[in-house]
């Protein structure tokens, strides 16, 4: 699950609101046209989409009406058009919020919270997440092990988070690598061997026994929660 779907046509505003909403503890995907977009949330559950209207070919309005059509995602539109008639027709094809452009962060942020609260009566993200001896603390991005903080790279960081977050689930290489790394990423996908074993190395009991990391041979790895 991916928690915000960016469909925003201007890769430099949609990589700003990438980068902040992560350091804010959201798991997100930038999708750059309103095609991309669809296709995601085809593929993949997401809580809420900050949506672009001005998008080539499929605009934020014909987004919008799609959405709607297939469940009650929490939408908010993203516009430089800020007249009343383009906020009412986002409105009226179901659109729960809109933000002009340009906006403050921490109101469209403020936004994204409310209209998370409201969609699913709880906080907007599950902060802390637990699996007996580990913790990981979401909001300061930090991993402990009985209690001591563990020194991790960012992306040994972000594969746990991933691991916890679908424990049970065998999760493919590919899927790994794109999610951490991304699409356009250089690194080659043999890194994500070596990071995970140098996160077996902190979190294993045994890292030559894995039990927590295991290996799904010829898909890839499934995390087992041991509390």
């Amino acid at each position: 699950m991916v928690d915000i779907l960016i469909i925003e046509d201007n890769i430099e505003l949609g990589t700003l609101l990438k980068d902040f909403l992560k350091r804010e503890g959201y798991t997100t995907y930038h999708a750059q046209s309103g095609e991309e977009g669809m296709r995601s949330l085809s593929l993949e559950s997401v809580k809420l989409v900050l949506l672009d209207i001005m998008l080539p070919n499929l605009d934020g309005f014909g987004v919008c009406r799609m959405i709607r059509e297939k469940g009650n995602t929490p939408i908010i539109i993203m516009s430089a058009k800020i007249d009343k008639e383009d906020k009412l027709a986002g409105l009226e094809l179901g659109a729960d919020d809109y933000i002009d452009k340009p906006f403050d962060i921490d109101i469209l942020l403020a936004k994204i919270r409310g209209l998370l609260w409201r969609s699913y009566g709880a906080k907007e993200q599950q902060q802390i997440l637990n699996d007996g001896n580990i913790e990981i603390n979401k909001a300061a991005m930090s991993v402990k092990k009985d209690g001591e903080k563990l020194t991790m790279t960012l992306k040994e960081y972000e594969l746990l988070v991933l691991f916890l977050e679908n424990a049970g689930k065998t999760l493919q290489k590919d899927w790994l690598f794109n999610k951490v790394w991304g699409l356009d990423s250089f690194s080659e996908p043999s890194t994500l061997t070596v990071h995970i074993n140098k996160l077996r190395d902190k979190i294993e009991v045994n890292p030559k026994k894995p039990e927590r990391i295991v290996t799904v041979w010829g898909v890839g790895y499934k995390y087992e929660k041991v509390s």
